[in-house]
């Protein structure tokens, strides 16, 4: 059985891509887009890794060391506004890897203001 690849093209433009749509989706969805971002797809998974998604005011709450509940509001609330919008994203990978999304998971570092999404895929990506 010969698999053909994803419309001819590289794993680099695909990660580019990735990267281009989930940021845009972190400005229109969550209000304010990420610093940096950058894609990685490992077989069947692609890894997200944004830096700088945190607000002012939200580094301010988990900087502060009285603020345990507030870190952990913080997270909880961005994994429910990532939850909402699951079924934009999982549309957004299918369109640019032609993959259904198996899983997705999220998680947000208060201490850095990195946040990471992992998707897992129904079958591994195939590059030219």
């Amino acid at each position: 059985m010969m698999i053909r690849p994803l419309l001819h093209k590289t794993k680099g433009q695909i990660e580019a891509e990735i990267s281009d749509a989930l940021t845009r989706f972190e400005k229109e969805h969550m209000g304010r887009g990420p610093l940096e971002t950058k894609t990685y797809i490992l077989e069947d998974m692609i890894i997200v890794r944004f830096r700088g998604v945190l607000t002012r005011s939200e580094l301010a709450l988990a900087k502060s060391d009285k603020n345990a509940r507030a870190r952990e509001l913080i997270k909880l609330v961005r994994i429910e506004l990532i939850e909402n919008g699951r079924d934009e994203l999982e549309d957004k990978i299918r369109s640019l890897t032609r993959r259904r999304v198996r899983s997705l998971h999220t998680d947000i570092s208060t201490a850095t203001g990195e946040k990471v999404i992992i998707f897992t895929l129904d079958r591994p990506i195939e590059f030219d």
